[in-house]
């Protein structure tokens, strides 16, 4: 008989004494780790969280607003390069490339820096089909016309669908 929930406090989320950040033993273990924490933290936030069951979903966690559900994709990052991190974002863990149409938003995670990044896909796009993988810069402080993806950092409010617009009725 199989767990569902494994708890421990054993160190294997620790590299040793020196460091603070997670350890795991794979990739998966990692984006599994990652997406719970932005259900941690968005559901401190307020939001209404919704888990798809399984990998069949091209995304990984919605938000439910009544009439509208925005759809997120997790990732995160440790891979540091110069002043930044490169996020790695072009296929899933089935290893299909994600397209427009799948997504709201991308969540970024700078794992090192416990830093997120609310992305709406439509950027990473570009006008075509394959996105980006964005350079994220936590540790610098923001410029205006530099680090295009800065202004998205911690930006949870923009996962908030915008109010539409209602008409006036007719008498």
């Amino acid at each position: 008989m199989g767990c569902a929930f494994s708890f421990s406090a054993e160190s294997r989320f620790r590299n040793g004494p020196r460091s603070s950040m997670p350890k795991f033993r794979n990739f998966k273990e990692r984006g599994e780790w990652v997406e719970a924490q932005f259900i941690a933290e968005a559901l401190g936030r307020g939001y209404t969280v919704l888990k798809p069951w399984g990998d069949s979903q091209p995304f990984d966690v919605a938000l439910n607003f009544g009439n509208r559900v925005v759809r997120v994709q997790v990732k995160s990052t440790s891979y540091r390069v110069g002043t930044g991190y490169r996020c790695q974002i072009g296929t899933n863990y089935n290893g299909r490339r994600y397209t427009p149409d799948m997504l709201d938003f991308f969540a970024a995670y700078v794992v090192p820096q416990r830093t997120w990044y609310l992305i709406p896909a439509w950027l990473l796009f570009n006008g075509g089909q394959n996105p980006t993988g964005p350079m994220l810069f936590p540790m610098q402080p923001f410029k205006n016309d530099c680090y295009y993806c800065e202004v998205y950092k911690e930006a949870w409010g923009l996962l908030r669908p915008k109010p539409e617009k209602r008409e006036p009725r007719a008498r």
